[in-house]
């Protein structure tokens, strides 16, 4: 397996919810979203990465009759490369923590919307352009003002 980037660390932590219980791909889908908050993993991501980890040894296939569903499980040479990858594995989990908590905060819906500016910009007029460069400057002023510990007034309050 390559080092851990995105797909790498998808491959991680499929490897080690695998390694706790074994699950189909729908399984692993809905868990990636639910406890991880990864939004919408798609079958085109997951089962790329299952074919890859079964094609190392890390996961194999059991069930899968013609009515049983195809469920994945770690091998035991799976469990070993997560324990020899254990520093990775915990960068992995404080990134998503870190991502889990960002999203809390609005960042994903601020991640589209900015995701939408970027789409239609060729298509703003000269005001949208202005009133967007106002905006941004000024969200950008008060979002390092708050991370240097000066809140605004009534901004703190929720």
């Amino acid at each position: 397996m390559e080092r851990p980037k995105y797909k790498g660390h998808l491959k991680l932590l499929i490897l080690k919810m695998l390694s706790e219980k074994p699950m189909h791909g729908y399984g692993i889908m809905a868990e990636l979203e639910k406890t991880y908050g990864i939004p919408h993993p798609s079958p085109g991501t997951v089962y790329p990465i299952l074919a890859s980890l079964r094609r190392s040894g890390l996961i194999e296939i059991t069930g899968g009759g013609k009515r049983e569903k195809r469920l994945y499980m770690a091998t035991e040479k799976g469990n070993e490369y997560l324990r020899e990858h254990g520093e990775e594995l915990r960068e992995v989990m404080e990134l998503l923590n870190r991502f889990r908590e960002f999203s809390r905060l609005g960042g994903r819906d601020l991640g589209e919307a900015l995701k939408e500016v970027f789409n239609s910009v060729e298509r703003l007029t000269d005001e949208q352009r202005r009133a967007l460069i106002k905006e941004f400057a000024e969200f950008t002023k008060r979002v390092r003002l708050i991370l240097l510990g000066e809140i605004p007034e009534g901004e703190g309050d929720e």
